[in-house]
């Protein structure tokens, strides 16, 4: 069922309302009466949604999508801006109509880190275009049933969930983080970097001093891309299929930067500096890894180290998950 008509159970009023505007009032709803609905435990609702996004990956093969949520949730942080949640970052704000239809979420523009999704052939009837609304609705009824954990929490858990489930390493993630309570708190459009700007090194430092993240963090992030696709119509990157994408899993088609797109390990960075391979993709900013001078030096010891760079992408995506992220308690919650 669709996720619009189940969250519309929820919604008060018997007339339709529209897919989007209905995930839009159950949002609000259910991020501002965070109430949980298995005794209050929050360590306990948070390993059950945990439990749950493992068997939506199982079922899904959806680790892309996942991972790219909870990047786009706390990826719009301005260290420069003190006042929560003005400053952005990892609050909840992404499961906001206004948000989702930011370009760098609706799938009409060339984010550096896009990492896309992979539904089944039963899926397949989910719009590509949708972009981050499809990642949402995947997530929704978990939610549904968690109630208590909130909308950053579940982004930032999927994410983290994802990455561990694709091969990745254990995340060390707290919980905990307070949502926002209306649209009018999302962040401005343009915080998220783009593919191909004009200076790709300049581009990706700009956007990533700006969140607090440093050249390592930087590079270590981007080794994510060796999950996921890029499909040319959405992104206007890649090519429509290759042989590496032509037979799924899911839809077919798109282009991948690795072989094994939905394994988790360090062949991005192997395969950006070999460049042997013309049907694995090779961005501006995947390019310049090994082109500039600082990013380099970390993007070869990746290549050359698959412990190394699992002990900074794990670092580095814990940072990223708790960007502006207001946490209550203060000290969050570990579930491990």
């Amino acid at each position: 069922m669709a996720v619009h008509h189940l969250i519309r159970r929820g919604v008060s009023g018997g007339s339709p309302l529209h897919p989007f505007r209905g995930l839009l009032f159950a949002s609000q709803e259910l991020g501002r009466h965070p109430l949980s609905s298995a005794a209050g435990d929050a360590a306990a609702e948070l390993r059950g949604a945990r439990e749950e996004v493992k068997q939506l990956l199982k079922a899904k093969s959806c680790h892309p999508i996942l991972v790219r949520l909870g990047w786009h949730d706390s990826g719009t942080y301005d260290k420069n801006i003190t006042e929560w949640p003005k400053c952005g970052g990892a609050n909840g704000s992404l499961r906001f109509e206004i948000e989702l239809k930011h370009a760098a979420n609706a799938g009409t523009a060339s984010p550096s880190l896009v990492i896309y999704c992979f539904m089944t052939q039963d899926d397949s009837h989910i719009i590509p275009t949708a972009g981050l609304v499809n990642a949402l609705k995947l997530v929704q009824p978990i939610k549904d049933k968690y109630s208590g954990v909130t909308y950053a929490d579940l982004f930032q858990l999927a994410s983290a969930t994802a990455i561990e489930e694709a091969g990745g390493p254990k995340i060390p993630m707290l919980y905990g983080r307070v949502d926002v309570a209306a649209p009018e708190q999302c962040p401005p459009e343009g915080r998220l970097p783009a593919a191909g700007p004009p200076s790709p090194a300049e581009h990706l430092r700009e956007v990533f001093y700006r969140m607090g993240l440093n050249d390592k963090e930087i590079v270590a992030l981007s080794g994510a891309h060796t999950l996921g696709r890029a499909r040319p119509e959405r992104s206007g990157w890649g090519k429509p299929e290759t042989k590496y994408t032509k037979n799924g899993p899911g839809a077919p088609g798109g282009q991948s930067w690795t072989s094994q797109w939905l394994k988790f390990d360090n062949s991005y960075f192997k395969d950006v500096k070999e460049r042997r391979d013309e049907d694995l993709l090779v961005l501006p900013t995947d390019a310049v890894l090994f082109e500039d001078s600082s990013f380099k030096i970390y993007a070869e010891k990746y290549a050359e180290d698959q412990d190394a760079f699992f002990n900074d992408y794990a670092e580095a995506h814990a940072k990223l998950s708790n960007l502006g992220a207001k946490f209550d308690p203060p000290k969050g919650i570990s579930l491990d």
